[in-house]
């Protein structure tokens, strides 16, 4: 039985819709079971249970985790992820969990340091130090995450940014969700560290142009220094201080350590990964 945490985040359901697809059977884990049931729908029922647990509460994790050989662990990033992920692999590790596969972070350099990818530096070592065989998956930025610049795209036709013309690694969630699902389901390729990317690297100038040729219309790009991103992000992206300073240290750090992309997605998955342009005409259009 394979457990899947952060079964509601746009990896987690995307992993298990796949999993669906590969009739492999699931618990998938949430606060609000009865959500996720309807999110998963008629098909997945057949293969996918629903149970709750609370990250925060040890003894629904144990009842989680009974009868189960793999942890699927993906959680939103927040301040408190170093306890919370810490807590659930010691957990695990005494429920008789085999394998976990964790979402993790690049891990920067410290030319350009980036906080939540030491916090996910940290939860690494503790995973490794666990005894539990484990597999990793670094992902470069998300491509859904440019959904956070549509309103702004929508009512300015504008987005904003610190990354100058630096261009950055974007994927699919989608993608890293087909990696997961090959690892929890061939131990050929399970027990390693992935660093995963899509095939191309776009710059924001880039992404801004390929917006204005499939919209129609002139979208603008407006390059911001760190700080006063940071103070746009809080006070009109209502983005809670850690995340807004996240965004501008993910931006920053594509401006001092260049990034390229890799073929790990296509040697896993014996495919492209999906393209940026399928993204922006499904997403944007």
């Amino acid at each position: 039985m394979i457990v899947i945490m952060g079964a509601t985040g746009t990896i987690g359901s995307a992993l298990l819709e796949r999993l669906v697809d590969l009739g492999v059977p699931a618990r998938a884990l949430s606060r609000e079971p009865e959500k996720l049931r309807d999110q998963i729908g008629e098909k997945g029922r057949s293969t996918i249970e629903v149970a709750f647990a609370d990250a925060s509460d040890p003894e629904s994790l144990r009842r989680a985790f009974t009868g189960a050989s793999q942890v699927f662990l993906a959680m939103t990033n927040s301040p408190r992820q170093v306890e919370l992920e810490t807590s659930i692999i010691q957990i695990a590790s005494e429920a008789g969990i085999k394998h976990i596969v964790k979402i993790s972070s690049p891990a920067f350099e410290q030319s350009s340091p980036v906080a939540v990818a030491s916090w996910h530096q940290e939860i690494e070592k503790t995973l490794s130090e666990s005894g539990l065989a484990h597999t990793v998956l670094r992902p470069y930025a998300f491509m859904q995450n440019l959904l956070r610049l549509a309103p702004t795209i929508t009512t300015q036709n504008v987005f904003y940014g610190c990354m100058g013309d630096s261009p950055c690694n974007f994927i699919d969630c989608r993608d890293i969700a087909d990696v997961a699902a090959k690892v929890l389901t061939n131990r050929e390729v399970s027990g390693q560290i992935y660093t995963l990317t899509g095939s191309e690297i776009f710059s924001y100038p880039q992404i801004a142009s390929k917006l204005s040729a499939l919209l129609n219309r002139p979208i603008s790009y407006i390059n911001m220094e760190p700080q006063i991103l940071l103070r746009n992000l809080i006070e009109h992206g209502h983005m809670p201080p850690w995340l807004a300073n996240h965004v501008v240290e993910i931006q920053t750090m594509s401006t001092v350590v260049p990034e390229s992309p890799n073929d790990t997605v296509k040697r896993l998955l014996g495919r492209e990964p999906r393209t940026l342009d399928a993204f922006l005409h499904e997403y944007f259009r």
